[in-house]
Order: C-alpha cells, then sequence, then structure tokens
C-alpha cells in the first residue's frame, strides 16, 4: 500500500472508530447514571476516542512526537479498560457507591503501571522521547499490555455466576476482540522487527467492530447506564457487519500466508483463495436461511425478549388454575394457550381408550367430530418431534415437516392456523388446533418456545385434572363398596332372626304368642331391610339429624329378639337414660355387640347388659365371660374394617359401629384378656330434653 492509499485508510478506519464511540459516549452521558462504573465506562469509552484521533492524525502525518502521543492514548486507553475490568471483577455488591468487594491484588499493580506509562509518555511530549526506547521494546511493552487485557476478560467471564455470564458476555468478547488485534499486531511486529502498515491501519476498524457487544452488555447491565437501547435491526446489520469484518480479517491473514508459503505460485494461490472467499460471502449474503438464522441469534443473545413472560406466565397459571369441572379446565387450557398468541378460538382433542384422539372442548369454535388416530400421520408427528405445526408454513415449504401429511378434516378447517401438542412426560395426551390470530403473529422461535412450554405445562395440568377425577370416581366406588359391605352386615344378622324365627315355627307354630311374635319380628326385618336400600341410594350417613332416643327401651327390644338364644342374657338398666342418635342405628350397634357377646360366650353363663347414666353420658356396657381377645388385636385390628377372630365374620360391625358412635360424639371402650372373657362399653352424649332439634357434639374423653 502506497503512501497516498495508506493515508486514505488510517484516516476512515480511525475516523470511523473516533465516530462510533464518540457517539457511543454522547449517547452515555445522555442516559447517565450516577455510578463508579457508569464512570470508569465512560471513561475508557472517551479514552479510545482519544486514541482514535491519534491515529487519524497519525496516519495523515508521521511523526516522533505523534508516534509519542499515540504511545500515551493507547496506554490511557488500556488503563481506563484496566480500571473498568478491575471494579467488575470485584463483584455486584455495592456497584452503586464504590463499596463493592475487594478485587485480586495482581490487578491492581499493572493497572497501576498502565496509568503510570501514559502519565510518563504524555509529559515527556514537550521533550521529545527522553525514554529512548528501542522499538522491540516498545512491541513487548504493548504486547505484554494485550496479553493481560485478555486474561483480564478471560477472568471477568469465568468468575461471574453463570445466571450473571448473559449480561456480561458481550462485554467479554468485545474486549477479547480488540486484545486479540492488539496482540496478533505486536506478535507480528516483535517477529519482523516493525508494525505492519497495513495491520496497524485495520486496528481502528477492528475497534469499531465491538463498539455494537459493548453497547449491547450497557444495555443489558443498567447499573453502568440506564435506558441503553438499540433495535433488532441495528444490532442486525452491526452483528452482520461484525461478522463480516472478522471473516474479512481471516481472508486476509489467509491469502497472507498462502502467498508467503506459496513460492513461485503464491500469488495465483492467494487469488484462487480470495475467489472461493468472494463466492462463499456471496452465498452467505443471498441464503434467507442463514440470514434468519442470523436474527433469531441476534434476538436470542442480544434482546430481551418480545413477550412480557413474567406477565404472561400470571396470566396463562391464572386462566389454566380457575376452578372447575375437567370439561371447563380443558376449555380454559385452549383458551390460555389462544391468548398467548392473540388467536380468537380454539379446538381440543384428548387422547381416548380405543378410539384415537377426539375432540373434547372448544372455545370460540363450532363443535367439530372429526377422530385422529393413534397411528394417524399427525399424532405420530407430533409424538415423535412436539413441533408446534405452523399450517400456513407447511402449505409453503412441506419440507420443513418431513413426514407430516396432514389430514383432509384439519386441512379444510375454517381459519386454522397452529397445532400445539400437549406433552405430558413423554407422552402424546392431545392437541390444539388454535385458528388465524386477530393481527398477524410471526411463528418465530421465540412463539414456538414460549407455546411448547406453555403446552407442557397445561398438559401436566390436564393430566392431574383428569387422575383426580379418576380418583375421585375410585372413592366413590370405594365408599360405595365399603357401605356394601355394611349393609351386607346387617343383611347377615337380619337373615341370623329370620333363620331363628323359622327354626322355632315347627315347635311353636300353634301359639298365638309366637305367631304374634313371628309378624312382629318379619316386621322389623322389613322396615330394616327398607331402611338399609335407603342407606344404599343416599350414602351411609342418615338421612335425618340425631335426635333423643330411650337407650333402655332399645336394649330391651334387642334382647327380645335374641331372647331364644343361649346363653341367657341378664339385664340391669336405669329407666329413664335418653341419648343422642337415631333409634335404628343405635339398636344395630347394641344388637352387634350383644351378638358378639352370645357368640364369644361358653357355656350357661349369661351375659350381662348394663345402662347407667355418669358424667353427662349415657354408658352402655356389654359383658361375657367368653374367649376374650389380646391388647394387641384390639389395638391394631379390631377398629380396622375386614379384622375379625370369627370364622364366619366380615370384621365390618366394630368398624361401623365405632365409626357412628364417633359421629355422635361419643367412644367405644374395650377391656379383654384371652380365656376371660370381654366387656364393652359404649359411651354416647346424654339428650336432657326430648326436643326434636340436633345435639350439640360432645366428644368423650
Amino acid at each position: 500500500m502506497n503512501a497516498g492509499s495508506l493515508t486514505t485508510a488510517a484516516f476512515l478506519s480511525y475516523g470511523l472508530a473516533l465516530v462510533v464511540y464518540g457517539a457511543l459516549a454522547v449517547r452515555m452521558v445522555l442516559r447517565w447514571r450516577r455510578s463508579i462504573r457508569a464512570t470508569l465506562l465512560l471513561a475508557a469509552v472517551i479514552a479510545t476516542a482519544a486514541w482514535a484521533v491519534t491515529g487519524v492524525a497519525l496516519g495523515g502525518s508521521p511523526s516522533p512526537a505523534r508516534f509519542l502521543l499515540a504511545d500515551a492514548t493507547d496506554a490511557l486507553r488500556y488503563g481506563a479498560w484496566f480500571l473498568f475490568l478491575r471494579n467488575l471483577l470485584r463483584g455486584p455488591a455495592g456497584e452503586e457507591d464504590g463499596t463493592a468487594g475487594e478485587s485480586p491484588r495482581w490487578i491492581t499493580i499493572p493497572v497501576a503501571a498502565m496509568l503510570v506509562l501514559s502519565v510518563v509518555l504524555s509529559e515527556a511530549l514537550p521533550f521529545g522521547n527522553v525514554l529512548d526506547l528501542d522499538p522491540k521494546t516498545q512491541y513487548s511493552l504493548h504486547l505484554g499490555m494485550a496479553v493481560f487485557g485478555l486474561v483480564l476478560a478471560e477472568q471477568l467471564f469465568r468468575r461471574a455466576p453463570s445466571h450473571s455470564r448473559w449480561a456480561i458476555k458481550p462485554l467479554c468478547l468485545a474486549l477479547m476482540g480488540i486484545f486479540g488485534f492488539d496482540l496478533y499486531l505486536y506478535a507480528d511486529a516483535m517477529l519482523f522487527g516493525r508494525l505492519d502498515p497495513d495491520i496497524w491501519v485495520a486496528r481502528g476498524l477492528a475497534n469499531s467492530l465491538a463498539v455494537p457487544l459493548v453497547a449491547v452488555a450497557t444495555a443489558r447491565n443498567t447499573g453502568w447506564t440506564i435506558d441503553m437501547h438499540m433495535s433488532r435491526e441495528a444490532v442486525f446489520h452491526s452483528t452482520a457487519l461484525l461478522v463480516s469484518g472478522l471473516f474479512l480479517i481471516v481472508v486476509a491473514v489467509g491469502g497472507y500466508f498462502v502467498r508467503y508459503f506459496g513460492g513461485s505460485w503464491g500469488r495465483a494461490l492467494q487469488v484462487e483463495f480470495l475467489f472461493a472467499a468472494t463466492l462463499i460471502v456471496l452465498v452467505v449474503i443471498s441464503s434467507g436461511r442463514i440470514r434468519s438464522r442470523l436474527r433469531v441469534f441476534v434476538s436470542k443473545h442480544f434482546f430481551s425478549y418480545r413477550y412480557d413472560y413474567r406477565k404472561e406466565w400470571l396470566r396463562f397459571t391464572k386462566t389454566l388454575s380457575t376452578e372447575g369441572s375437567l370439561q371447563r379446565v380443558q376449555e380454559r387450557a385452549i383458551m390460555s394457550l389462544a391468548d398467548l398468541v392473540e388467536s380468537p378460538a380454539g379446538l381440543l382433542w384428548s387422547a381416548e381408550e380405543g378410539r384415537g384422539f377426539v375432540p373434547t372442548a372448544r372455545w370460540n369454535m363450532p363443535a367439530h367430530d372429526a377422530v385422529e388416530p393413534f397411528d394417524g400421520s399427525l399424532a405420530m408427528f407430533l409424538a415423535r418431534t412436539g413441533w408446534v405445526v405452523s399450517l400456513p408454513e407447511w402449505r409453503a415449504e412441506p419440507t420443513r415437516y418431513a413426514g407430516l401429511t396432514v389430514p383432509e378434516w384439519l386441512q379444510h378447517m375454517n381459519g386454522a392456523w397452529l397445532v400445539v401438542p400437549l406433552i405430558s412426560g413423554s407422552d402424546l395426551i392431545g392437541f390444539g388446533v388454535l385458528t388465524t390470530p386477530r393481527t398477524p403473529v410471526e411463528v418465530d422461535w421465540e412463539v414456538r418456545d414460549l407455546l411448547k412450554t406453555a403446552s407442557r405445562q397445561a398438559a401436566s395440568y390436564l393430566g392431574q385434572n383428569e387422575a383426580n377425577e379418576a380418583l375421585l370416581e375410585a372413592r366413590k366406588f370405594d365408599a360405595f363398596n365399603r357401605m356394601s359391605a355394611f349393609v351386607v352386615h346387617d343383611l347377615k344378622n337380619l337373615i341370623a332372626q329370620l333363620s331363628l324365627m323359622l327354626k322355632n315355627a315347627e315347635r311353636h307354630r300353634d301359639n298365638p304368642e309366637f305367631q304374634r311374635d313371628m309378624l312382629s319380628t318379619v316386621e322389623h326385618v322389613v322396615g330394616r331391610m327398607n331402611h338399609l336400600m335407603l342407606q344404599l341410594r343416599t350414602g351411609a350417613t342418615p338421612v335425618d339429624k340425631p335426635r333423643p332416643v330411650a337407650l333402655d327401651a332399645v336394649i330391651r327390644r334387642v334382647c327380645s329378639a335374641k331372647g331364644a338364644m343361649r346363653p341367657a342374657i341378664s339385664l340391669a338398666l336405669e329407666p329413664g337414660v335418653l341419648a343422642w342418635g337415631h333409634e335404628e342405628r343405635l339398636e344395630h350397634v347394641v344388637g352387634h355387640l350383644i351378638q358378639n357377646a352370645l357368640d364369644a360366650s361358653r357355656g350357661d353363663d349369661a351375659v350381662e347388659v348394663r345402662l347407667q347414666q355418669n358424667d353427662g353420658f349415657a354408658i352402655i356396657e356389654v359383658k361375657d365371660s367368653g374367649v376374650g381377645m389380646t391388647q394387641e388385636f384390639i389395638r391394631e385390628r379390631l377398629f380396622k374394617p375386614f379384622e375379625t377372630t370369627k370364622k364366619a365374620g366380615m370384621g365390618i360391625g366394630v368398624y361401623e359401629s365405632s365409626q357412628y358412635v364417633a359421629q355422635l360424639g361419643g367412644r367405644i371402650t374395650i377391656d379383654s384378656k384371652p380365656g376371660a372373657g370381654t366387656r364393652v362399653r359404649v359411651m354416647l352424649p346424654v339428650a336432657e330434653t326430648t326436643s326434636e332439634t340436633a345435639a350439640p357434639v360432645r366428644v368423650a374423653s
């Protein structure tokens, strides 16, 4: 490059650096925030702009004084950047007031040395190059500064917490580019004993290309300045310019080495290398896919996103979690997905065993009856890829959705726009079809990522609700089965009464008194069976409210029904004792306890039944001298369903009786020993009046 061309190139290269760094400094001043880091960053930007001025002057008219001035501003620029990096390495605490943590000591000395060197060089200007440094010493100093700068940038990135690297990464890349270029420049100068003019001229342009990254880092770190914003288009073109510049640098270096080591074929090989590089540039420029990927890269890594994710997620979860039936939950799921992309309507298909995916919910759309089989192309594609399918994009470029054949019913659905899979874990449980949005929405990477994440959340929520519905249904069946067990147990007792009556009918058929008792017993059994049928229809809880019940009458009626059984029953009843409850249920409880005592008794020892009132409770005591029970059985098994010591028993009676007595506010206690018999005490709250009002709940202690 001749002198005239060198001057022009230097003016353009360093002039561009002056313009972009000056503009960045002005922007920072206009958006100023009073903080230590903002001040240090502004100082580094201004120092770089001043260095660019000396580069313009030196390129226009080289002289020893201007060389010395360029070295001084270069050292000042390095010192300013080092001070800024040193402050960043002190950590995030106290950045507003300068009280951040202590930085590594190995940083402080080189930073101070850079500042001292710049001051010394500046003071030496009026007296010429008084330091009289040979060129290689100067180059080695610059080389050391570049290496130290790279070390600082690398340490900054390594020491940053993982959640902070996103914000600091652009700055690290920019400074590594600046210091890395200087490393190349002065390494070449050390090797050949002089600065390469062409590389020196490109230095200004290389520093200019780092400005967009510095600006992006400034925008991401509001503690440096505030309201720093660059449009996506500006950063896209700046990034394209940066990539182009790096590419040109690589091409220049590659061409140099091809020519240097190519011998007599060097120039021809250099021409071929440059031609191939030109073709690559043309391919990149003309490729829409590459430009699209570059835009996505810029949007992902240089900007805050289109959506306010906090606001969108709060709205999404609020819509999704509103209480209601499973049908309403499915409708809210498709509605919440549609709201994310401004879609006014949607349909939801859910998996149904034996059929496929069937429409189960709709929002602002007419009903649809299409069924997508599990092995259909759409279902298989969604399950395999988990992609959000854009139907307009599929029609324009079906090759992007390899292996997908959209079913006819979906192709002819009015307004169908997006198909969103609902994946829970690794299973496709359904999919939603959203209609064309109210305003044009570009289905880019951000929209797809948001829909994929939201759809997984919706699928998980739908799966949980379906599981809850299934659990509720299972509990209903369990309650019905448990109630059926109680009813069967009661039927067993009624059958025992009828069997006993039939057994005695042969001997007493001509006895009028027996006939009257038989009719009374049959009437009682029919009433009990009707009551059991009512229980099956309404549940185990009695329909009417508890009322005062005369316990002595209940006990006498039970003992009369069991009078033909052996052993005999001995009664000691305190008259007039009233307790809260339901007469038929209390009769069932007393009858079950007396029956157990009769079954457990041996020989002719009578079963004793007592009734008394004490401390606000009516106490029914049933005592036998039978086989008894162990304390372990009483503690761990007796009050659980389907646990019994009788060969023909069901293990339901004691459990049902204890549950009912507990509902009335009472309790059952059992005292028993193997071979010594059993005493059962039923404690029920006493009713002081015969009014029909419900009893207050009082728990037996």
